[in-house]
């Protein structure tokens, strides 16, 4: 039986709220503080109809926040380059033509080219949303070639100063997302630790829980490693943190989760690194981080694979939203566009979920600019400081569920079309409900319709990667003497196969029209790699040896 007849599409539990990130505040104050001085500036100067261009330079403040100081400086600087130049091109073409249908493919080309980017680069949230807003609603605003020039300035300069805004944190805590890292892999692997590596009764929150700790261990490590350059003591200790949240991985029966968890919240301050002891015999066990640093960066396969069939969808679902909006006589199909850019995630699954979260936000986003407008209409002071609110308010709730802050995103960049001059509310309020309804319904039957079938074939080449890995362990166990710094390669290799694997599975097990996923060989190969890397672990000295040294509490037989 095909996979695609097992699939439903859910409203419960789309709109659940979760627990609000540890650094929600962030984003969402480098977001004012980026918008509010060139936005003032030009309200200063009487002309806020230019906001529009600075914004776009203000608004890759939302990026990075995750990331490393000096990964970071890097990533942002892309994100700015990526939006002036989606800037530039969409005020050419605007510049050159009317037609709302070339108009419209050119958005739907350049929101499949923004999509495959931050989906290749994983610069993470808001991905690819914010510049395909941009570059879309610049295609669609009055423009000569004369000022092109002018108006891609103010948004490199304002990018320049979003640059600055996000990095500035670096000078008081130049550790920060690092230790924040360390901190969620502790905490998710003592969550493991507690179930003590058992299924019995509670399989399901097992799975789950080895499977967020695994996930949080490997993000960390890429955290540290982003950095590219040899560690200094801080970091060495953070890696000394990391080791313990991996040996509670490999033997959870061995591990205390509340001393985890006091490590953890002693990274959340700015104090010194708690020092996690390890076994004298593992005292080259960090060589392996050294090796990484000097070996060669490639993006996961389950990256780049899936990048075609979602650039492809982008670029059909955004084209054939906005020429429905076309038809409907809609005054801005950009919007469409945009609603249909944002749906698209990993898999079919998720972009519904996405759409519906999309709709409700939306709908609910339009209530409020329609309680906001008469007092942004007072005075132009006012209409600033009503987008300043919601863009803060945007990216403290997003966090929590998408539609939430869409209710703030929604009334936001209802507000922006008014710095030029003020709108009939009623207007843009139908418009921006139709084209969201076109948008959602369209590019969701484009996400149906751009089938996926490779996911399965994606699957088995991570299997073949997890078996190839952990063979190359095992001949290392199989050695009497076999190098620290081979070893922890070995087993650093191994858990990044499975946590790609299991990064595969998730993401083709909500694709549909395809064969049956080997779901039962998936399960086999997550286990036989958690056995090995278990015993590796207690090879290097990371974990006391037993009796029975070839096997822990993950040694389980399905």
């Amino acid at each position: 039986m095909s996979n695609a007849t097992r699939h439903r599409l859910p409203l419960t539990g789309v709109l659940r709220l979760g627990r609000p990130s540890d650094i929600w505040f962030k984003p969402a104050l480098s977001a004012v503080v980026a918008v509010a001085p060139p936005t003032l500036a030009l309200l200063a100067l009487g002309r806020l109809d230019l906001a529009m261009y600075t914004m776009a330079g203000s608004l890759c403040a939302l990026y990075g926040h995750n990331r490393p100081y000096a990964a970071r400086a890097r990533a942002l600087a892309g994100v700015v380059l990526g939006m002036v130049v989606g800037l530039a091109v969409a005020l050419v073409a605007a510049s050159l033509t009317t037609d709302g249908v070339l108009l419209v493919t050119v958005g739907a080309l350049m929101a499949a080219v923004q999509k495959a980017a931050c989906d290749a680069t994983r610069i993470g949230p808001p991905g690819h949303v914010v510049l395909v807003f941009i570059s879309s609603a610049s295609l669609f605003v009055p423009q000569t070639l004369g000022q092109v020039p002018s108006h891609v300035g103010l948004a490199l300069a304002a990018g320049a100063w979003a640059w600055l805004v996000c990095m500035a944190p670096g000078l008081l805590r130049p550790h920060g997302p690092e230790r924040r890292a360390t901190a969620r892999a502790l905490h998710a692997a003592a969550a493991y630790a507690a179930t003590r590596g058992t299924r019995a009764g509670h399989a399901d929150a097992h799975v789950g829980a080895r499977a967020t700790a695994a996930a949080a261990v490997h993000a960390a490590w890429q955290s540290l490693l982003a950095v590219g350059t040899r560690p200094d003591r801080t970091r060495r200790a953070l890696e000394r943190l990391l080791v313990r949240a991996e040996v509670a991985l490999a033997a959870p029966a061995d591990t205390d989760p509340e001393r985890l968890r006091a490590w953890a919240r002693a990274l959340r301050g700015t104090g010194r690194v708690p020092r996690a002891e390890i076994l004298p015999d593992a005292a080259d066990e960090l060589l392996g981080v050294d090796a990484e640093l000097a070996g060669p960066r490639r993006p996961p396969r389950h990256v780049l694979a899936p990048l075609a069939p979602l650039a492809a969808r982008t670029a059909i679902g955004c084209a054939l939203a906005g020429y429905a909006s076309l038809a409907l006589g809609v005054g801005r199909p950009y919007w469409a566009l945009v609603t249909a850019a944002s749906l698209y995630q990993a898999n079919v699954s998720l972009t519904w979920n996405r759409g519906v979260q999309r709709v409700v936000g939306n709908v609910l986003g339009v209530l409020v600019f329609a309680a906001v407008a008469p007092l942004a209409h007072l005075h132009p002071v006012l209409l600033v400081l009503c987008c300043l609110a919601f863009n803060f308010g945007a990216e403290a709730l997003i966090g929590r569920n998408y539609w939430l802050g869409t209710v703030c995103v929604t009334p936001m960049a209802l507000l922006v079309t008014e710095f030029a001059r003020a709108q009939d509310p009623g207007r843009l309020i139908t418009e921006r409900v139709v084209d969201t309804l076109v948008g959602a319904l369209v590019g969701f039957v484009a996400a149906v319709a751009v089938t996926n079938r490779r996911a399965g074939d994606r699957i088995e080449h991570a299997l073949a990667a997890v078996d190839r890995a952990r063979e190359h362990a095992a001949r290392l166990l199989a050695e009497p003497y076999p190098a620290p710094r081979s070893l922890e390669s070995a087993r650093r290799a191994l858990a990044a196969a499975a946590a790609d694997l299991r990064a595969t599975a998730d993401a083709a097990s909500g694709e549909w029209w395809q064969r049956a996923l080997p779901e039962e060989r998936v399960v086999l190969a997550e286990q036989s790699a958690h056995r090995t890397l278990a015993a590796t672990a207690r090879r290097q000295g990371l974990v006391p040896s037993t009796g029975n040294t070839g096997s822990t509490t993950e040694d389980v037989r399905p």
